[in-house]
């Protein structure tokens, strides 16, 4: 979610979070579970801290996956996983 980023003001992330009454940042927390990757939400706000639990309780389609998988622009916030800390 790169702490909130651009990508929680983006258009298709809003809708979606309109659509399933969440908010973005559980449309995309969301949309990592269903595909499998390991999230650590980071919040120190226990309202933010509750609603990161919050995403149990919805599915995203397959058409909601694939519109969020193309928001894909290519870029990291972190280390290369394939040459972090490689010797």
């Amino acid at each position: 979610m790169a702490k909130g980023g651009s990508l929680l003001s983006e258009p298709a992330v809003r809708k979606l979070a309109e659509t399933y009454d969440r908010t973005p940042a559980q449309v995309v927390l969301r949309w990592h579970l269903q595909r499998g990757t390991i999230v650590i939400p980071k919040s120190v706000t226990p309202s933010r801290i509750a609603e990161n639990l919050d995403v149990f309780g919805f599915t995203l389609t397959e058409a909601d996956l694939t519109a969020l998988s193309s928001l894909d622009r290519d870029e990291r916030t972190g280390p290369d996983p394939n040459t972090f800390n490689v010797a």
